[in-house]
């Protein structure tokens, strides 16, 4: 299954008022691993960089000034995205800026049934708990190292999002899925491979009553020969 995990910056919070996207960056999933295919554009949104927006992405007018176009760029975003399905943590923010530009570009605008809106999973999984990227991250010890360095920056944050959506989806299971050759052996055998514990010293001892010992001997006894019984 391919998955598109996407993020985007932009000059503000409202398209209405005239903002734009002034990064986009994405990262391919198959089968929930990314691939290492990418697509990763900065974008000259025609218009000043508030000073709110560069404190929080480091991206500045004058940075912009000979960067494309989105109408320029919007042919290689839809080819790389395809059909896929959306990974947006807050989809509806990013969806409304996108569906701007692709209206502005003459492009068909991409439907909310296309995301998979990883901010909505977590408020169902975690209710009442933060569900920001940073807190997602510190939840499932993903390190933010990077993020607090440089910044708030499109690519940087589906690297990330792409960690947390596999902790959201049920995390890693390396047990199940890698395999190491054995070159003495010449066989094969599991990376990390369920070991069982070892027995212990002295058996726990019975939490039964006496009263629902006698029940449960009363209750085979009721069975009679119609009971049938697996011994191990």
């Amino acid at each position: 299954m391919r998955e598109i995990v996407l993020d985007t910056e932009t000059t503000g919070l409202e398209p209405s008022q005239g903002h734009r996207i002034i990064e986009i960056g994405c990262i391919e999933l198959k089968n929930r691993t990314p691939t290492g295919g990418r697509y990763h554009t900065y974008l000259n949104p025609e218009r000043d960089v508030p000073e709110e927006s560069q404190r929080i992405t480091n991206l500045s007018t004058e940075f912009l000034l000979d960067k494309p176009l989105f109408a320029d760029a919007v042919d290689a975003f839809l080819e790389f995205i395809g059909d896929s399905p959306l990974v947006i943590h807050n989809a509806e923010f990013d969806l409304k800026f996108l569906n701007a530009e692709l209206g502005r570009a003459n492009k068909p605008k991409l439907g909310p049934g296309r995301a998979i809106d990883t901010m909505l999973i977590a408020r169902r999984k975690f209710p009442g708990s933060p569900a920001s990227l940073d807190a997602l991250c510190r939840r499932f010890d993903i390190s933010l190292e990077e993020r607090k360095s440089k910044g708030h920056g499109a690519l940087l944050d589906v690297e990330l999002l792409a960690q947390v959506y596999l902790e959201l989806s049920g995390g890693r299971q390396p047990g199940l899925e890698l395999m190491a050759t054995d070159g003495a052996a010449g066989g094969r055998a599991a990376a990390g491979a369920h070991k069982p514990l070892p027995l212990r010293a002295q058996p726990l001892p019975s939490r039964l009553t006496d009263d629902e010992r006698a029940h449960h001997e009363a209750a085979v006894a009721s069975l009679g020969a119609s009971a049938i019984w697996i011994a191990n």
